[in-house]
């Protein structure tokens, strides 16, 4: 295995812990600013629409760059958005700085996965990109919650400098351990582009859309849930993180493997499970054992549609990866843009912190109704006229 797959899944670390180690760290920036709770959580969905105008964007742009070029890049644009935010002064230059940082990262998982494949011997693919991707997985069991440590303890401007450290070895990494790779020959943006007149691309794009926004939007005011409604300790957040972090490694793996045996029907059991799942947590979250055990396995439903949708994606635009890919990334992101702004707009009309979990149970109920509906198009005949 090439070793520069491990600058990779660096890269992939980081801007794992940059898209969701601010969650624990809101209601500090919250007092320190003097904003309201749903403007502090711009913070999360500004970021995730940032994301999905750059997945599509700049994936777009970076078609036929030299792909190590790209990644650098890319990767520039990572360090300069967590130095913004470590330095900044206002909410407003720390909301530009979540901006710029997010740019790089729908772009830097489609060309990134590329990279991956090209680098290893055609058996070992699949490792490769799952090797990449690993990063993102680990940041979730154990970089939020480092992140949200170290905010909590050092001021949570030195969560961003840590990023920013971490954006600096991955460039460096990415400069010595990735070889040259030239642009192929054959390479076509407006082909690829020709996926977006296929409705199941659509379909797909929506489910990713609903589904990422049921689980993210109970997530983004997670902190203020387990301090105002189940009343635990600000300190014990970042333990309970590691919970819901936990749950998205398992959910990752196992619905990767469920999805291979039964695409539609795995897909379908997670999300009306899911909503049942948030469901509860938004009836019980005064009771601090089922908080615990709701926020686990919401970590674990929620991420275990991840793998199915992505498969549901390729299969309707395989013929072009580099779009699909960042066009689904463009829609987990919508999606995490939604759910969270939903929240906060709940919260600010004076709804409880459990409201954005309510929210999440009727996007995942929606996804599912969605699926249903494809599902049965799909499997209904055509008609000979």
């Amino acid at each position: 295995m090439s070793i520069g797959l491990f600058a990779l899944a660096l890269g992939a670390f980081g801007i794992g812990l940059t898209e969701f180690g601010i969650v624990g760290l809101l209601p500090q920036i919250a007092r320190e600013f003097q904003i309201t709770e749903d403007i502090a959580g711009y913070l999360v969905s500004g970021y995730a629409f940032s994301v999905a105008i750059g997945a599509v964007l700049l994936t777009a742009l970076m078609i036929k760059m030299e792909k190590r070029k790209s990644l650098m890049l890319l990767t520039g644009l990572f360090i300069l958005g967590n130095l913004t935010c470590a330095m900044a002064s206002s909410y407003e230059t720390l909301l530009a700085g979540r901006i710029i940082a997010a740019l790089c990262h729908g772009a830097f998982f489609s060309i990134g996965a590329v990279v991956a494949s090209e680098m290893v011997l055609e058996n070992r693919k699949a490792a490769a990109i799952s090797l990449m991707f690993a990063g993102l997985t680990v940041s979730n069991v154990i970089g939020v919650p480092i992140g949200t440590f170290v905010g909590l303890e050092a001021g949570w401007r030195a969560t961003f400098w840590v990023l920013a450290i971490i954006g600096i070895i991955t460039s460096i990494g990415i400069r010595t351990l990735i070889p040259i790779m030239p642009v192929k020959a054959n390479t076509n943006l407006a082909k690829e582009l020709g996926v977006f007149y296929r409705p199941q691309v659509w379909v797909s794009a929506l489910m990713s859309i609903l589904s990422f926004g049921a689980v993210i939007g109970g997530f983004t005011y997670i902190a203020f849930t387990l301090t105002e409604v189940s009343h635990f300790s600000e300190s014990m957040i970042p333990w309970l993180l590691v919970l819901f972090g936990i749950g998205t490694f398992v959910g990752n793996i196992y619905g990767g493997k469920a999805a291979d045996k039964s695409l539609d029907m795995s897909l379908g059991g997670a999300l009306i499970v899911l909503a049942a799942v948030l469901t509860v947590f938004a009836m019980n979250a005064q009771n601090q054992a089922l908080t615990i055990i709701c926020l686990l396995l919401m970590g674990t439903i929620g991420l275990a549609t991840a793998p199915g949708l992505q498969l549901r994606m390729m299969k309707y635009a395989g013929d072009a990866p580099t779009v699909a890919s960042g066009a689904n990334i463009a829609a987990f992101n919508i999606g995490n843009a939604l759910g969270a702004l939903l929240g906060g707009i709940a919260i600010s009309r004076g709804f409880s912190y459990v409201s954005p979990l309510w929210i999440g149970a009727f996007l995942a109920f929606s996804a599912f109704v969605v699926l249903l509906l494809a599902s049965f198009k799909a499997a209904t005949p055509v008609k000979n006229v």
